[in-house]
């Protein structure tokens, strides 16, 4: 059986080395190249979703790959498709650098320039270690994960349109749909996520941050297990200590949490860190939400910008959700998609804040009534998104909070609606 090989390579040089390399060996099967990080992990994501079978054996990641760093970029490969074998080409072959490949999940470390006994050597032994774990993985049945959890993040064109509620109500959704959830606050100086919930608890994302490797142990003492049964990865109670959550910290813990959970919802507020921007990247869907008025779409626009000139996100990759929508409104979602040159959510929020207030108040706004227009809103775009999981029976529908919303969704999406 031809052994299938995935170079994720951004340097063109090094591109035509290491493909014309792979084209000599042996039963070598060599994939088109990838150029980053981004377009690697989706590419994986893609495969993993039609069957184990259709991913690659082997992935070579060159040590300039980017924007995510190869080391982190590996361990990322290596928590989501752990039966792809990851091989690290490197200019620097110390010790220590081995050592570090092998802790962050690479299987092997080529030395740069490639020569082709070394390669055809390492290629040979991971392909093996990589058939080996699918053929235990197979009859295991439900060992392998694929690509893990969905990690979604929610953020705001500007400060006070409803990203925080957003988030929450997304994650309630698809807790109550049976789906294990994380919520996480990055919005690590400003932070609501526990005024909304009610919530007071010591840990926080910061008790994370200088954990390099976040065991699933660790992973628990540091999530509050709320009421509602969503899992609670909050923000520090003092703003400055966010500081201490980079970029790097921020991509271990979606990663370890999206090993470990369904549904990872990441509230990343309005301002951009680099914690913020590290979930951004990696998410499997960015959501930016906006108010129909000149002020906030102007923000959304100036936000959708800059993640396209950071290369964090690009803009056909990006879903606006309109909050407080009325039928009158001057700006309407379609106008909103044209400025933007985004996807925009096809389920709106309604602007009925009487039926926040008191919940807001209170902060417990996971009591809010089942009844309410921004509630079911918000519950249906969690159907449309896929964080819903759809009841196995219409008894267990009327059993889901806010199940108006969500079965709602499932009747037009079984009628082709």
């Amino acid at each position: 059986m031809p052994t299938r090989i995935l170079p994720a390579v951004g340097d063109a040089d090094a591109v035509r080395s290491i493909t014309t390399l792979l084209s000599q060996l042996p039963d070598a099967e060599p994939v088109a190249p990838v150029v980053d990080s981004t377009q690697l992990v989706d590419t994986l994501a893609r495969l993993a979703a039609e069957s184990v079978d259709e991913l690659p054996e082997v992935v070579i990641v060159h040590e300039r790959i980017g924007p995510v760093p190869a080391l982190e970029l590996i361990r990322d490969v290596a928590l989501r498709f752990p039966a792809v074998g990851v091989i690290l080409v490197t200019s620097d072959a110390s010790p220590g650098l081995f050592q570090a490949a092998m802790d962050y999940g690479a299987r092997g470390l080529v030395a740069h320039p490639l020569g082709y006994e070394e390669l055809a050597s390492r290629v040979q032994a991971v392909a093996q270690w990589s058939v080996g774990v699918r053929r235990h993985l197979g009859a295991g049945g439900d060992v392998f994960t694929g690509a893990g959890g969905i990690v979604v993040t929610v953020s705001g064109a500007k400060g006070g349109v409803g990203a925080t509620l957003t988030a929450i109500q997304l994650a309630l959704a698809a807790q109550a749909s049976g789906r294990g959830t994380a919520l996480v606050d990055m919005d690590l100086q400003t932070g609501d996520v526990a005024s909304f919930l009610d919530v007071q608890f010591r840990r926080s994302v910061v008790d994370l941050a200088a954990i390099s490797d976040i065991s699933p142990r660790v992973l628990a003492d540091a999530v509050y297990r709320h009421d509602t049964g969503v899992a609670l990865l909050l923000a520090p109670g003092e703003g400055e200590r966010g500081e201490d959550v980079t970029d790097r910290a921020a991509r271990q813990i979606v990663s370890a949490l999206r090993s470990r959970y369904d549904v990872v919802v990441v509230d990343c507020g309005a301002q951009l860190s680099g914690a913020g921007a590290a979930a951004v990247e990696m998410a499997d869907k960015a959501l930016l939400v906006t108010t129909p008025d000149v002020v906030a779409v102007r923000g959304a626009k100036r936000v959708v910008r800059m993640w396209d000139r950071l290369q964090i996100r690009k803009a056909e990759e990006t879903v606006v959700v309109v909050n407080r929508h009325g039928r009158n409104a001057e700006i309407q979602p379609p106008l909103i998609q044209r400025i933007t040159g985004t996807a925009v959510a096809a389920t709106t929020v309604p602007a009925h804040y009487k039926e926040l207030q008191s919940a807001v108040d209170a902060g417990r706004v996971h009591e809010l009534d089942g009844r309410s227009t921004v509630k079911q809103a918000l519950w249906t775009l969690a159907g449309e998104l896929g964080l819903v999981r759809a009841p196995e029976g219409a008894h267990r529908a009327g059993r889901l909070r806010g199940d108006r919303a969500a079965v709602s969704f499932r009747r037009r999406r079984e009628a082709g609606g």
